[in-house]
């Protein structure tokens, strides 16, 4: 049985050159999905996969032959590039150093983002990896200051219907089922966020997106990984990073449009597709701020086993 997703409700079609196929073995090994076996030395169609080929593409792209192919699931041979060279890769000191110099930054010029920037970024976030392919992220890019700007000031009147949500009487009424913890975080977090993003959009100040000159918004569907949009918005920050772009990450936007018709109504007009369990903000453009010192983090624990 096919693992469905929002773009695809099939498996997918294994192809065998048994004339080039040596019998070496390597898309046995690499096919977690036991849809390969080798009979008499020659690599087979599976009888018994474990959910059905989810076109991975590893077989193909491991093969020294070039005799398999795989088709469906939004994948074809025609996808497939050459893997760079290990010169042609960062460094780890590289890679570390772009992690280093990368800050969250909510000032930016005012100066627009070329769309080929913006494609490049797109780019290298499509090769994020995901829970299962084809990748079910999508995403929702406004290109330009006015779009962004825009966006904030619609969230914002649609938050103005929200403040029961937060309001002291319904947390209290609310708290046996919310728990100790996640009622304090809406007590700390999200009713100081929407008290700030109404109450400063009054006064024409955004706070929600800071008229960023570039908004992507990633977010799944039903079916997806919840992590899934969160890693492509974590490879496009960096690749915006890598182009002289700045970025920041907006997680309180995403949370608010999920539940609910007027949550239904807002997507729709944006024509966000889902409602999603996993979805974030990411804002991008050239930094009016420059920071002359970075910062050592670290994790809540590092536990060795």
């Amino acid at each position: 049985m096919p693992v469905p997703t929002s773009r695809t409700n099939e498996c997918g079609r294994i192809k065998i050159d048994e004339i080039r196929c040596n019998g070496c073995g390597l898309c046995i090994t690499v096919c977690k999905d036991c849809s390969i076996s080798l009979e008499n030395k020659k690599a087979k169609i599976a009888a018994t996969p474990l959910f059905g080929c989810l076109a991975c593409g590893h077989c193909m792209m491991i093969c020294p032959q070039e005799a398999i192919t795989v088709e469906g699931r939004c994948t074809s041979e025609e996808h497939m590039l050459d893997v760079p060279s290990s010169e042609e890769a960062a460094s780890y000191e590289e890679l570390l150093n772009l992690l280093y110099r990368r800050r969250s930054i909510r000032e930016f010029k005012d100066i627009p983002v070329e769309k080929e920037l913006i494609n490049k970024v797109v780019e290298a976030a499509q090769t994020a990896p995901m829970g299962l392919p084809p990748s079910d992220v999508h995403l929702l890019i406004f290109d330009n200051r006015e779009k962004v700007s825009a966006f904030a000031k619609d969230f914002c009147e649609y938050l103005e219907g929200f403040k029961w949500f937060v309001s002291k009487w319904f947390l209290a009424l609310m708290r046996p089922f919310y728990g100790k913890e996640y009622t304090s975080f809406l007590k700390s977090f999200v009713r100081p966020c929407v008290k700030a993003f109404t109450g400063f959009m009054k006064r024409d100040i955004n706070i929600v997106n800071y008229d960023a000159p570039v908004g992507l918004y990633f977010y799944g569907s039903p079916y997806i990984d919840p992590a899934d949009p969160l890693i492509a918005a974590t490879y496009a920050m960096l690749s915006a990073e890598s182009l002289g772009l700045s970025t920041c990450f907006i997680g309180a936007i995403h949370p608010f449009i999920q539940n609910g018709k007027a949550a239904k109504r807002f997507r729709e007009k944006y024509g966000i597709r889902y409602k999603s369990q996993g979805g974030i903000f990411l804002l991008m453009g050239y930094p009016d701020v420059k920071y002359k010192k970075t910062i050592k983090r670290s994790f809540a624990a590092v536990d060795w086993r």
